[in-house]
């Protein structure tokens, strides 16, 4: 069935087009400026709201009172469909560090999920968040379960899941590079993460296939003194090196307004990514208490002021955000162009994963995965493959 999306904002990477776009057999087919120069079977009047590529989200751990790390198939498949009802239309869930046991059942439950999901975001694969992270940057991360890479382990669990697709590790640990290698051998992405890395052992790390960064600026190294000598660290990598992509968590308070100016200052647009790095609490109300990581050996938290706090108030427990909240902190807050936040979570993104090929962009013979918002970028239908999935 040929479809027509009129009366539309089309969002492209550059430039907003008042026009239409028409899909076909799961692809887009046409799009223009004005009004249609097609007829289709079905045609949906947007109503002056626009129309931009499906969200990419390539860092969350849950949302909707799920997390991964529950290891079950219903925290995947619900996840899906929250996601997807926020205008996610590609989504990697993130496992966090949890014991080899829990791991492998999740990893089990992932692919179960994956070929039984029809009503939520598409999940081509999985991005593992841990366990080889410095224990000097762990953050929320499990302290009992960080380790050095192992070839024994990796190697085992990288031949009998074929669903990972990044994994995120410290890279100065002993064993790091090597993983690198292994990593990139097998096209997947390799991402610094909870480092407390030196320059120049980031810069090799870069050398041996770490190309991305987890979470800019949450649990990485920055400039410090050793023996009265100062040295940068993984947030000098960030910005030194222009191929390094970084991903940011956008919700306005992991990284507050002026920071995130800073950002997107000395760091070129095209090489950023916007993250929820969601746990369970996210599309939950204020005032709702939780559970970071699994109910089995998880934390009690409670959601405040946006994001999920400990229980005595000390520390953040993780991100609450959706995307739409994230595009709305960026243009708002930090001053950021529409296009340049739906690029940071469209097109941007896909490049990293690998995927830009098929989706990311509003483009003829790409996959129609849509999504619709309004002027307060509320979302208002996603449409997967050509199929709307929710609104």
């Amino acid at each position: 069935m040929k479809t027509i999306y009129k009366n539309a904002k089309l969002v492209m990477p550059y430039r907003i087009i008042d026009g239409w776009l028409a899909t076909e057999n799961g692809v887009i087919t046409a799009l223009g400026a004005g009004a249609p120069t097609e007829k289709g079977d079905a045609e949906i009047d947007l109503k002056g709201n626009y129309l931009a590529p499906g969200f990419i989200e390539m860092h969350t751990h849950g949302g909707a009172g799920f997390d991964f790390a529950d290891g079950t198939e219903e925290a995947f498949s619900a996840c899906a469909k929250h996601y997807a009802k926020n205008g996610v239309t590609t989504l990697y869930p993130t496992l966090t560090t949890i014991s080899p046991e829990s791991s492998a059942e999740a990893l089990s439950s992932f692919h179960k999920a994956k070929k039984a999901n029809k009503n939520g975001s598409r999940m081509p694969g999985l991005h593992l968040e841990g366990p080889y992270f410095a224990y000097a940057m762990k953050g929320a991360q499990d302290p009992r379960f960080l380790r050095d890479p192992d070839p024994t382990e990796y190697l085992q669990i990288l031949d009998s899941c074929p669903d990972i697709k990044r994994w995120s590790a410290a890279p100065e640990l002993p064993g790091g590079m090597q993983f690198g290698r292994e990593l990139r051998k097998r096209g997947i992405v390799a991402a610094m993460g909870h480092t407390d890395g030196l320059f120049e052992q980031l810069m090799e790390a870069y050398e041996n296939g770490y190309t991305h960064m987890t979470h800019f600026y949450s649990a990485m190294s920055t400039v410090r003194r050793i023996n009265a000598f100062r040295h940068s660290g993984a947030v000098e990598i960030g910005y030194m090196l222009d191929d390094v992509t970084i991903e940011i968590i956008g919700d306005g308070i992991h990284l507050p307004p002026e920071l995130l100016r800073q950002i997107f200052k000395f760091k070129s647009h095209d090489k950023i990514s916007l993250i929820t790095d969601a746990m369970r609490g996210a599309g939950l109300p204020e005032g709702t208490t939780t559970m970071l990581g699994s109910f089995k050996d998880g934390m009690e938290v409670i959601i405040e002021d946006g994001v999920a706090k400990l229980m005595d108030r000390t520390a953040f427990a993780g991100s609450v955000a959706t995307q739409p909240r994230l595009l709305k902190t960026v243009t708002a807050f930090a001053g950021i162009e529409l296009t340049d936040g739906v690029k940071m979570m469209t097109l941007n993104p896909a490049k990293v994963m690998g995927i830009d090929h098929e989706c990311g962009s509003l483009a003829i013979g790409k996959r129609a995965d849509l999504v619709s918002f309004d002027p307060e970028i509320e979302v208002q239908i996603t449409v997967i493959g050509g199929e709307k999935v929710a609104g």
